[in-house]
């Protein structure tokens, strides 16, 4: 017999809060939703702040089970793998994939976001609240001290169940943690990001090609693009923040120009605001939350970035987040809305995932800014497309794993770790894949 569905408290009407919201709606239980910021995010206050989406079949799943990917889709553009800006030489492609549904696909955080809010309002039962901050959580009194922004009033109000879902800064995680005395720990890189723009041709078009992510990998840092709908591209920098070069010392405009002239000629070619977005957009810090436990009996949950966010080089911040939202969708079916149950379960399984895709996003950045410049690397990518086409059952490509399939984070992971190893041993005494030694091949892909 299913338990009686108590009221639900989310903090935070994100991505990952508010698609949340719909999909609990849906299933019947009275949402009221709070978001500090107001019902249409101000353009100016979110530039720089974050970096373009790139949405996979993880987050698909999540917006199928709400019903919303009709609604999503009209905003996609599909990316067919990555455009290699080298030092030198033409703009060399490295597909994702070798299926022609195996794509990933870029969109502005800001229309998505909007998109959820507006079908989290319209959703029955569900509430949203906005302009209010949470201040604190008491889990022993189930009380929540919340910040009125418009007239800087306090509030306090009961939940019978409280989901944090407010970020990577998340007030709830660390009133959960105090609550529970577990561990919490945010990482950060040495690197921080910049957000600039390559505007749309005079004649409406794109500048580049549009369907594909941009790099122009430059070993410790790098630089990237996405594609917008209205022809432009989201530009991030990613640079140390200390030393030369640097952050600290692209410090005027003179220093900012001679850098990318030096380093990157084609991107400065077209993107005739350079200076003026450096200077008009905050630097943004990059870094990996892990805490445990997540959760507080029946009664507090942590999910989304709040629970485990992770630096954005594998694309997988928002589909980890949306996968949590079905996952839990899941358990609740399996256990009836037992949420003493769920919330354990949640935890127990998603947990290792987290962890899992925590490290391959920061192993993916030095792929990025620099790997994917090394013939050998793109030897590896090639036998392995091979051996995905031979055995298509046995060897399945660690990337596409990630972002193609939804089996767990951390299977994929310990698969990428075995798959390495066949790599290297195929490629280690040749450099065609003409060369390879298939025999051994099917041997090695066997034994796995």
């Amino acid at each position: 017999m299913a338990a009686e569905k108590k009221p639900i408290t989310i903090m935070g009407a994100g991505l990952t809060g508010s698609l949340l919201g719909v999909l609990l709606g849906q299933r019947g239980y009275r949402v009221d939703l709070y978001e500090r910021r107001p019902p249409a995010a101000d353009t100016e206050a979110d530039s720089g702040r974050s970096i373009n989406l790139a949405l996979s079949q993880r987050g698909i799943v999540a917006l199928e089970m709400a019903g919303l990917m009709d609604d999503v889709r009209p905003l996609l553009i599909p990316m067919k793998g990555r455009l290699l800006h080298l030092e030198k030489g033409r703009p060399k492609f490295s597909a994702y994939g070798q299926r022609a549904n195996e794509v990933i696909y870029s969109i502005s955080r800001r229309d998505l976001n909007t998109l959820l809010v507006q079908e989290a309002i319209k959703a029955k039962d569900v509430n949203v609240h906005f302009q209010i901050k949470c201040e604190a959580v008491d889990f022993t009194q189930k009380t929540i001290t919340l910040t009125h922004h418009s007239d800087g009033s306090e509030q306090t109000i009961s939940f019978d169940l409280l989901i944090g879902s407010d970020g990577a800064g998340s007030q709830v995680r660390r009133s959960l943690i105090e609550h529970v005395g577990g561990r919490s720990e945010s990482d950060f890189l040495d690197h921080d990001y910049k957000e600039l723009e390559i505007p749309a041709a005079a004649a409406g078009g794109y500048r580049l090609e549009k369907n594909a992510l941009h790099i122009w990998p430059r070993g410790q840092f790098m630089l990237i693009a996405l594609p917008n709908l209205d022809g432009s591209f989201t530009v991030t920098l990613f640079l140390p923040k200390h030393g030369d070069p640097s952050f600290e010392s692209l410090n005027n405009e003179a220093a900012v120009e001679k850098f990318f002239e030096t380093v990157f000629p084609t991107a400065l070619a077209e993107m005739p605001e350079l200076v003026k977005d450096f200077f008009d957009h905050p630097a943004g810090r990059l870094g990996t939350v892990r805490c445990q436990p997540w959760h507080v009996k029946d009664h507090g949950l942590i999910i989304g970035d709040a629970a485990h966010a992770i630096v954005p080089f594998h694309g997988q911040g928002m589909n980890c987040a949306f996968e949590d939202c079905s996952e839990l969708v899941r358990l609740l079916e399996e256990h009836d809305d037992d949420w003493a149950t769920v919330n354990s379960e949640f935890f127990r399984i998603r947990k290792p995932n987290a962890d899992a895709i925590a490290e391959m996003a920061l192993e993916n950045y030095t792929t990025m800014r620099s790997t994917v410049t090394d013939p050998k690397y793109g030897l590896k990518k090639e036998v392995g497309f091979e051996l995905e086409r031979r055995f298509p059952d046995q060897f399945i490509p660690r990337y596409s794993m990630v972002m193609f399939h939804t089996m767990p984070y951390s299977e994929a992971l310990a698969a990428g770790v075995r798959q390495s190893a066949i790599l290297d041993r195929l490629t280690e005494s040749v450099d065609s894949i003409a060369d390879v030694d298939w025999e051994l091949a099917e041997k090695l892909v066997k034994q796995t």
